[in-house]
């Protein structure tokens, strides 16, 4: 294990020496959404100095970025003497995200090259265009080169061009920026997208995740499976019923249904009111199908893996790709990455566990995906 922590300005500039004395390293990537870290670090001057707000953390794994990004928490600071509390210098922890959490504090606005205060009442629209480049230009217009200066984020481009992903079509107004692109992703061929570090720019870069389920395995056997705990679930949603604008006349009515997952449990429906006229640029058949993805039969798999020479995290497999883990009862399960653990101590080494299954299949407490669910309704309502 080599790992280094570095600490940089929006400018992406090391502000000083590295962190030397840290410990309870923890730093989770997620797909399609920021990650979440945080590390304990002794409270030397020189570390303190470098702790400042707009500052980002960045961790090095084996002389590669594993997770860079803004400290949302830079000073969680304790100290005391005579066993009151750390002693001296005192320890600090930070906690930070990476670089996809910037664009999350964004949202859709309905004409991005204009001034907040000269804003329509319409959505922002992009109608049968590719998945990739409905995706990219969200971020550009809104919060990268193409946005305006002071919704910028520093140093944040564009990446190369994958050439993925189907025709689909978006509208929205002013919902979070990084819910449309889910849902974009979602209807666009399960798309992936993430920003990092490259240098002396930060890239936000949109992907195909591969099938790898032959390759990537994760077995007792094979010596990469410490540990697993499986849960299926029945889903949430198997025929999504999604209703057009209440100003449509006449108003559209869309059944969009996943009869796999109804004939292998039962028949679910839930309401899917859109802002949409119609769905003749298939919109409202996004929606019913981001609900569908959203509501699918929960596979929770949470896995205590081994990096082994043939097999590591953020090598031979990364988020989104799909894998498949043996589990002692016999069963094979094959399923999405949804996010890679890393947690290190300098003496005891690292441990990288992986969660594997449905967009369910999250540690987010339930109260996190109601406030997300009721946001992306009240960007509905806005977009009317």
């Amino acid at each position: 294990m080599a790992i280094q922590l570095l600490i940089t300005d929006q400018n992406l500039v090391v502000q000083g020496d590295p962190p030397s004395e840290w410990a309870n390293l923890d730093a989770a990537l997620r797909f399609n959404e920021p990650a979440s870290g945080s590390v304990d670090l002794v409270a030397h001057p020189y570390v303190m100095a470098q702790l400042q707000p707009g500052n980002r953390l960045v961790v090095v794994r084996d002389r590669e970025i594993w997770c860079g990004g803004p400290m949302e928490i830079p000073t969680d600071f304790s100290w005391g003497i005579g066993g009151e509390g750390e002693a001296p210098p005192g320890r600090v922890t930070v906690s930070f995200s990476d670089d996809l959490a910037r664009p999350a504090g964004y949202l859709t606005w309905p004409a991005p090259g204009s001034a907040w205060s000269a804003q329509p009442d319409t959505a922002y629209q992009l109608t049968s265009t590719n998945a990739e480049v409905i995706l990219r230009t969200l971020i550009n217009v809104n919060c990268g080169p193409g946005a305006l200066a002071a919704r910028q984020i520093p140093n944040l481009a564009l990446g190369a061009v994958a050439g993925v992903g189907t025709t689909v079509s978006v509208q929205t107004r002013l919902e979070r920026l990084l819910d449309v692109c889910r849902r974009v992703a979602i209807d666009g061929g399960g798309l992936g997208f993430r920003a990092r570090q490259v240098g002396e720019q930060i890239l936000f870069e949109v992907y195909a995740p591969q099938d790898l389920t032959s390759t990537a395995r994760f077995s007792e056997g094979l010596g990469n499976l410490r540990a697993v705990t499986y849960k299926a679930t029945a889903p949430t949603v198997t025929h999504a019923l999604v209703t057009a604008s209440e100003e449509a006349f006449p108003r559209t009515y869309l059944e969009v249904a996943d009869t796999a997952a109804a004939s292998a449990w039962w028949r679910v429906e839930q309401l899917v009111d859109t802002s949409a006229a119609d769905d003749l640029n298939g919109e409202m058949t996004q929606e019913g199908t981001a609900t569908l993805a959203e509501g699918a039969a929960p596979v929770e798999l949470a896995t205590v893996t081994v990096d082994t020479d043939d097999l590591r995290a953020g090598v031979h497999y990364g988020l989104g790709d799909r894998v498949t883990v043996a589990l002692p009862t016999g069963l094979e399960v094959t399923d999405v990455v949804r996010s890679i653990h890393l947690h290190a101590e300098p003496d005891t080494g690292e441990r990288v566990t992986s969660l594997i299954g449905s967009p369910d299949a999250t540690t987010d407490p339930q109260m996190v995906r109601l406030v997300r669910e009721l946001g992306r309704r009240l960007g509905r309502q806005e977009a009317r």
